[in-house]
């Protein structure tokens, strides 16, 4: 049987995350407690069953970090790991390293809502949600979805924003329901496709 899975990861917390400020294509390590978000992540999947033939992540440390300790935790740190700038978390631009509460007083409360919320409204010298899922999509529908398709069991470890790209998509969600959604930091969000790419099954492993 053509298994067809599909796991997302978003990485675990950052040392940005920890001090709350806009970190997009900026590239800080996990804290201790990412590491042990990520390994435990590694550790549920393996309780459950779960093995990969591929897994795919972005340019930035935490997420190739993550992935490699969940890969060490599943004993399968050998197989073959993609890294693409295509799966990187959404550029905040003159937002990036920033703390969130002082962004809110140079800008003003609502306008900083409505970056890090609307759908298609990017920060100055940044990227939308929207831009984010113009270049995560393509490269998923080209590069990571025939590999599901195979029946090669598929891990992406990657970004709030850009796995939010791939949940909407696979959830058939509106840009108003995807900008409500959170995704969890180490949780592992698994996902099985039928033929037609669509979604049979989803399950999160909260743990």
């Amino acid at each position: 049987m053509n298994d067809r899975l599909l796991v997302l990861v978003r990485h675990g917390q950052s040392e940005w995350n920890l001090k709350n400020l806009f970190t997009g294509w900026k590239d800080p390590d996990i804290t201790a407690q990412g590491v042990e978000e990520a390994m435990r992540a590694g550790r549920l999947l393996k309780e459950k069953g779960f093995a990969f033939d591929v897994a795919f992540t972005s340019e930035l440390t935490r997420a190739q970090r993550t992935l490699s300790l969940m890969l060490d935790e599943l004993g399968q740190a050998g197989i073959p790991v993609t890294k693409n700038i295509a799966l990187n978390e959404r550029d905040y631009g003159d937002l990036s390293g920033l703390n969130k509460d002082e962004a809110r007083k140079k800008w003003g409360d609502e306008q900083v809502h409505i970056w890090r919320r609307s759908y298609d409204v990017a920060p100055p010298g940044g990227e939308s949600l929207k831009d984010t899922l113009a270049r995560t999509l393509p490269y998923y529908v080209q590069e990571i979805l025939p590999c599901v398709l195979r029946g090669e069991r598929t891990l992406i470890t990657a970004h709030g924003n850009s796995l939010r790209a791939l949940i909407m998509v696979l959830e058939k969600l509106s840009p108003e329901a995807i900008l409500k959604r959170e995704v969890g930091t180490g949780v592992p969000i698994i996902y099985r496709l039928r033929a037609d790419a669509t979604m049979e099954s989803k399950m999160d492993l909260a743990g």
